[in-house]
């Protein structure tokens, strides 16, 4: 059973005092693209999770979105008082000579002023990150069954093309015969018309005509392409991702398809080589989202 890259997972948690969410989007890529979105925090850890993603998901555009909210008392940012002071006494110091009254806004706007804030940063500990991991793997498990229930949507419709490929294939027999019988026809039509019939030679010109007619022949491109679908039905049950392999027998039906409308030289059979251009095509606009 094919999955498709669009997946979603997202979870909310409390770890001490501190309220951590987890989101992870992912859609269709040729390759595996993260970004992520973590807090320096988990700078440390970054390597470890993006390895953790890549091994679950495989493939796509990740969005790896990772928030970490204080809901204590505790705070990892203090006021600079060193900072603090020597802005308020060269402030004091500039007003004085100005004439400029001291007033609350000159702790406001000093406030604004660079290294007014320092941020301690802290480490999780050991049990701390198991835990979120724990909880990644929850999410990631989220968005792998995403991938599954959409992969069903997906298989069903890929497999319907394919199918239908399948079977105008089989429609192709009725109108293969007709075409050789009609080929002849022409010929000879030909030959009449141009009044050199009779200076023709029986024998060469037959020879000449199997020549001809084994150039138009197609039943190795029926065989090929009738291997070609059962080979993509065949892989679509697999069980490991098989988006990739799948694009590539996609190409292979595709050159058959051509080889048959070149080779048709028949109305009929080019009207159903349409027919099975346009099937797939629709396959390989599904298969951009397979994994």
């Amino acid at each position: 059973m094919i999955k498709s890259m669009t997946g979603y997972g997202k979870t909310e948690f409390e770890i001490k005092n501190k309220k951590i969410s987890i989101e992870i989007k992912s859609l269709n890529s040729k390759q595996l693209d993260i970004n992520s979105r973590i807090p320096v925090l988990m700078r440390g850890k970054e390597f470890n999770l993006r390895k953790t993603i890549s091994g679950k998901l495989i493939r796509g555009k990740i969005d790896f979105n990772f928030f970490i909210e204080s809901i204590g008392t505790e705070c990892s940012s203090l006021i600079n008082e060193g900072a603090v002071m020597n802005y308020y006494n060269q402030l004091s110091d500039i007003q004085k000579k100005l004439g400029i009254p001291v007033t609350e806004r000159t702790i406001s706007t000093i406030m604004r002023f660079p290294d007014t804030i320092k941020t301690e940063s802290k480490e999780l500990d050991d049990e701390e990150y198991k835990e979120i991991t724990e909880h990644l793997d929850e999410v990631l498990n989220s968005v792998d069954q995403f991938r599954v229930q959409e992969g069903k949507a997906l298989d069903k419709d890929i497999r319907s093309h394919i199918i239908q490929i399948q079977k105008l294939l089989e429609d192709i027999a009725p109108f293969e015969s007709q075409r050789i019988e009609t080929i002849k026809e022409n010929l000879l039509s030909s030959l009449n018309n141009s009044g050199i019939k009779d200076k023709i030679d029986k024998d060469r010109f037959d020879q000449e005509i199997v020549f001809y007619l084994d150039k138009l022949d197609i039943n190795e491109e029926k065989v090929r392409l009738a291997n070609h679908c059962l080979y993509f039905l065949k892989t679509l049950d697999g069980n490991s991702p098989a988006g990739k392999k799948l694009g590539f027998i996609s190409q292979e039906i595709g050159r058959e398809i051509n080889t048959l409308g070149s080779k048709a030289n028949d109305s009929n059979i080019q009207h159903i080589v349409v027919q099975m251009k346009d099937s797939l095509e629709k396959v390989k606009e599904q298969m951009l989202n397979v994994l």
